[in-house]
């Protein structure tokens, strides 16, 4: 029997591990496509409104992206220490470490808003045409405004994932979607007696769209059956609590926040090319597609970040280790499959973003967008591991090595290069070989600093 028991633990196929993962998985994908589907939208009809707000969009979401991936994925922390408590018994805990994660929320979001005294000044300083630099500014300012509910949301929606109890967090991610779909068609093209606002309507349309997710999670909150036994009550500040919580938090929010600077730096010099439109436009269709093909990678890798987390908890390492090469199996062959049709079938997606508008940029489109997602095709399939890994590491703790890796890793692999390649006839796409090689070099040095196993000693509601 023990050893029937032992090899169980060790053989991620010997159990139904993937039933697991998938069980807390799927809400987790369905709400995450949702709210990529919010930024997808946006960008289909910023696409049919003006081919140039297109390409504004992308190069502002990668400079928005990275004050709002540290803010969001720092207070989406909070899903560990939920998972942790939760898994060694301390339920009374998890109340507590919940409105910590509120307060980073509120905080960090009215902080926020700051940046947009300096916006002008940073979007000149890019350098991109001056009809693109308005687009930019004006889509930023307004696009600010999301980040306190949007913090506010990852917060509701890393308690509930943290129990396993994923579910809730799609009705969440579904009442933003409704909104944002909604305020996009009012806003940007001045429906029902709304103005025209064009790519502001974008941004203030997601701000608004997110408040009433904000809102539906703070009402499940309020309405928990479970509120006492999680003791969500208790909402005063632990002044100890919030610094442990910060010890690790925001080394997890870096790690996002690190990334989406080197590829904001990236689509900066994608935006710089001789054909520079037609590269950012082209960049934009293949960050869009690739945010929505690993939508169901990323629900995978939260489901293994809480099953680590509580089986941590647990006091059961080997378990956990075997839940995320199960993750990692589950994501790589899902990704495999849809890679496959970004070689096969790139003109499915690009019909997604068809404007006649502007006949001379779109055919440069169709030309090199292509090329692109086979770029993106490779980068996904890496990624699909490096996601499960390197959530797998944050479940335990181990937060800073990550953050470190994703602070070192893209600049000499992937930054440098697009630098450098300015100049040659065929810029945007060696550029983007590049990341593949990046993808590639990070996936293996995540997988080496897990196999090490220093992480299944690491806790961090000891």
């Amino acid at each position: 029997m023990l050893k029937i028991k032992l090899k169980e633990v060790r053989d991620p196929m010997a159990r139904p591990y993937w039933k697991t993962i998938l069980a807390i998985a799927w809400p987790l994908i369905i709400a995450n496509s949702f709210w990529n589907l919010q930024l997808t939208i946006d960008r289909i009809f910023l696409g049919s409104f003006a081919t140039e707000a297109l390409g504004a969009a992308m190069a502002v979401m990668g400079v928005f992206w990275v004050p709002m991936a540290l803010l969001q994925q720092t207070a989406a922390y909070v899903t560990t220490f939920v998972a942790q408590y939760y898994g060694a018994g301390e339920e009374k805990n998890i109340g507590p470490a919940l409105w910590q994660a509120f307060f980073v929320a509120v905080v960090g979001g009215v902080l926020f808003l700051g940046l947009n005294l300096f916006s002008p000044a940073f979007f000149r300083m890019v350098g991109h045409g001056a009809s693109i630099e308005a687009l930019e500014v004006s889509y930023f300012n307004a696009l600010s405004y999301s980040a306190l509910p949007t913090a506010i949301v990852a917060a509701v929606s890393g308690f509930f994932t943290g129990l396993g109890r994923t579910r809730m967090v799609i009705l969440i991610n579904f009442i933003g979607l409704l909104l944002n779909v909604a305020l996009d068609y009012l806003l940007i093209f001045g429906k029902l007696g709304f103005p025209a606002l064009g790519i502001a309507g974008a941004g203030l349309a997601t701000a608004l769209a997110t408040y009433g997710a904000a809102a539906m999670g703070c009402y499940l909150l309020v309405h928990n059956a479970q509120a006492a036994r999680f003791a969500l009550g208790d909402w005063k500040p632990r002044w100890q609590l919030l610094t442990q919580f910060l010890k690790f938090g925001i080394p997890s929010g870096l790690q996002w926040a690190l990334e989406g600077l080197a590829f904001t730096v990236f689509l900066i010099f994608m935006g710089r090319l001789s054909q520079g439109e037609a590269a950012l436009s082209s960049s934009s269709i293949a960050v869009t597609v690739m945010m929505l093909s690993v939508l169901p990678t990323m629900g995978v890798a939260q489901a293994v970040l809480t099953l680590v987390g509580q089986k941590l908890g647990e006091k059961n390492p080997a378990e956990a280790q075997a839940l995320t090469w199960a993750g990692v199996k589950i994501s790589s062959l899902y990704m495999a499959v849809v890679a496959a049709s970004f070689w096969l079938i790139p003109d499915f997606y690009l019909a997604w973003f068809k404007n006649d508008a502007n006949p001379e940029l779109w055919a440069q489109v169709t030309l090199l967008a292509p090329q692109l997602l086979k770029m993106v095709a490779l980068f996904t399939v890496f990624d699909s591991a490096y996601l499960n890994i390197s959530f797998a590491l944050k479940g335990a703790g181990d937060t800073r090595f990550v953050s470190l890796v994703a602070l070192v890793i893209p600049w000499p692999l992937m930054v440098l290069p697009a630098y450098l390649l300015q100049t040659h006839p065929n810029a945007a796409v060696y550029s983007w070989a590049w990341v593949v090689v990046y993808s590639v070099t990070i996936t293996l040095v995540l997988c080496a600093r897990f196999q090490q196993g220093k992480w299944k000693s690491m806790s961090v509601i000891n």
